[in-house]
This record gives structure tokens, C-alpha cells and sequence, in this order.
């Protein structure tokens, strides 16, 4: 089994968040990926750095305007008189704007979605490695190996194609399927963090060529809140090709496993030749964040299940905050994945 981390991506290091009217700690720190490689050393895996690729990679699945505002946002804040450490929207247009407006200021509010994705010095760097890890993992797999993991810190699965949100900057997971797809005609994306993957439906939302299926706790109660609902199936050429399965907030391993049995009927339907798996551990029963109820005992079952499909998989990381099981969640899953993925890799080592 092989992994690929940067840790580039430890850099990026926002100092708050803004929770339910409070000022707290913020949740995405430094800290959650030296848990998550803890695992992966756990898991036995072979630890492999990104590669570099082309930055018009990022216009596949950004707008070119956006990815200028996130490598060159924060020197323009810091010329700003009275700026803080940290780049952040003071007003967002919730109204078609009539005006077009190059000030940092603005660009923030029309490029941040919430104020979870403080822009900082060293914030590019971070998101740049983390996509990067996606990319490369992806790359490995076109090259042949079964599968691997890729551990992406910030996370990407909440981020548009225009815009940040949800501690997530560029869509790691799209840009993983969007490098499969230079080789693979169908390629399946399975998101099964508890949070929705808005940003990774919206990016493919119109088109046939990536099925998107979510399992995640019902936005009725939980974030993203407007996105995310079973009757968002896609729209023109994407139209049946989205698939969202919403749990009762608190769901445990049985309702989770449940709902991945129709969420891979989906995509045995679908045919496709890779898949991407979108890995949140923030199901857990312990994980602060609270949307689910899953054991690690649930998650090595949900890894076999996933593993049975017997495709090229890119195991992208997503959520999964900071607990004392975090590391064993991990290794748990990828041990059980590697265990039941028996697909013979072409010139590589599964």
C-alpha cells in the first residue's frame, strides 16, 4: 500500500473560527495531519511525496480568477492599512453584484464562501501540497498502482470551483477525478465524510463523465445546510449522474452501511473503470464535530465494502478532526481496504 503526503501542508495554520456565535479554536490544525500520518505509518504503508504538475492543472476544475485570488489575495491584504494576520471576508454579495471591484476586500467577499478560510502567509503553500498529494496519488494509480492514499490537509471536498468553504480551498477530490480522466472514460466519486461534498456535486454537477455520490448527514441540521438534499440528481448532460443518500444526523454503522449498499449498486450501474473515495473519519462516534455515530469497527466494514467494487481507487483524506482515535480510524480503514482490495497492480505495489 502507498501513501502520498507533503508536509508542506503543515504550514497553514489559522488561529480561529468563528462557531455558533463563539470565537474557538480552529478545528483544521496542523496537528490533524501528524494524527492521520500516525495511521498511515499504523497502516504499514509505503510514504511517497507529491510530484509537481503544471499549474494549468488547477484550471480543469478552478476558475483561473479564483486560484489568482488564493496565490496572490493575502499580498495584496497585507497592503491594506489596519489588516490582521489573517485575510478574511468582512461582506459577501449575496445579490448579483453590479459592480465589479478588484480590491482584496471584495474579491474576499466574492471568493469566500464562509469564515472558515482565513488566508494567511504561508496558506498557499499548504493548499498548493495538499492538492498536489491528490494529483500524484492520482498519477500513481494511472501508472498502475491498485490503490492509494493521499493524505490532503487543508481538505477540498466544500471548495466550488470559484470559491472557498468548509476549511477547503482547491477540490482535492475533483482534481484527483478530473487527472483520472485523462485515461479513464467513466470515473465514480464516492464522498463518505459527514459533511456533504457541495463544492465536488457543484464542480460536476452538469456533467455524465464523473457520477458524484454522498453519504452525509441530512443539511437539514448540519453544514453545508443549503446543498446536499436526495433530490439533487444533477442537471442537462449531468442530469441522474449525482446521487445523494442523506442520514439522520447521529446515524450510526448500520444506517451507514446501509445507505453504501445503494451508493454501490449506484456505481456498479454506472460502470466506471477508477473511483475516488472521498474519506472523511468524521463520522465517528468520538469526533467533535458530532454528525454521526460510526465505530471503528463501522469503518473497517465500510472500507471491505468499498474495497468489493474492485476498482483503481484514490483514497483522498476529507474530514476527521482531532480525537484519540483518529490514527486508529485510519489505519482501520486502509488495512481493512488493502485486506479486501485484491486488484492486481500493473508495475506497482498495491
Amino acid at each position: 500500500m502507498k501513501a502520498v503526503f507533503s508536509a508542506n501542508q503543515l504550514a497553514h495554520a489559522p488561529t480561529w473560527f468563528l462557531s455558533k456565535g463563539e470565537m474557538v479554536d480552529y478545528p483544521e490544525s496542523p496537528d490533524r495531519a501528524r494524527a492521520l500520518m500516525e495511521g498511515v505509518r499504523m497502516a504499514g504503508a509505503n510514504i511517497f511525496g507529491n510530484r509537481k504538475f503544471a499549474p494549468t492543472m488547477y484550471r480543469r476544475v478552478h476558475a483561473q480568477g479564483y486560484v489568482d485570488f488564493l496565490t496572490q489575495g493575502f499580498a495584496a491584504w497585507k497592503e491594506v492599512e489596519g489588516a490582521g494576520p489573517e485575510l478574511m471576508p468582512s461582506l459577501r454579495p449575496t445579490i448579483l453584484p453590479l459592480l465589479k471591484n478588484e480590491s482584496v476586500l471584495a474579491q474576499a467577499g466574492q471568493y469566500m464562501m464562509d469564515f472558515s478560510c482565513a488566508i494567511m502567509e504561508h496558506t498557499w503553500k499548504s493548499v498548493e501540497a495538499s492538492a498536489l498529494t491528490a494529483v500524484t496519488a492520482a498519477d500513481m494509480v494511472l501508472k498502475g498502482d491498485a490503490m492509494v492514499y493521499a493524505l490532503c490537509r487543508p481538505p477540498g471536498h466544500h471548495a466550488y470551483g470559484n470559491r472557498a468553504g468548509g476549511f477547503c480551498y482547491l477540490n482535492n477530490t475533483a482534481l484527483a477525478a478530473q487527472h483520472l480522466r485523462g485515461v479513464h472514460r467513466k470515473v465514480a466519486i464516492l464522498d463518505i465524510d459527514v459533511h456533504h461534498g457541495n463544492g465536488t456535486q457543484s464542480i460536476f454537477y452538469r456533467r455524465a463523465d464523473v457520477l458524484t455520490v454522498s453519504i452525509h448527514a441530512d443539511p437539514q441540521n448540519f453544514y453545508p445546510f443549503y446543498w446536499g438534499g436526495a433530490d439533487e440528481v444533477g442537471e442537462a448532460e449531468g442530469k441522474d449522474f449525482n446521487v445523494n443518500l442523506p442520514l439522520a444526523v447521529g446515524a450510526g454503522d448500520d444506517a451507514w452501511l446501509s445507505a453504501l449498499e445503494t451508493a454501490l449498486e449506484k456505481i456498479r450501474n454506472y460502470e466506471p473503470s477508477a473511483l475516488v473515495l472521498a474519506l472523511g473519519l468524521d463520522a465517528h462516534e468520538a469526533d467533535p464535530l458530532k454528525g454521526g455515530t460510526v465505530t471503528t469497527a463501522g469503518f473497517a466494514s465500510i472500507a471491505q465494502a468499498i474495497a468489493a467494487l474492485q476498482l483503481p481507487t484514490v483514497i483522498v483524506q476529507e474530514g476527521g478532526y482531532l480525537t484519540a482515535h483518529l490514527s486508529n480510524n485510519l489505519s482501520t480503514f486502509l488495512r481493512a481496504f488493502k485486506a479486501a482490495h485484491r486488484l492486481e497492480a500493473k508495475g506497482g505495489s498495491a
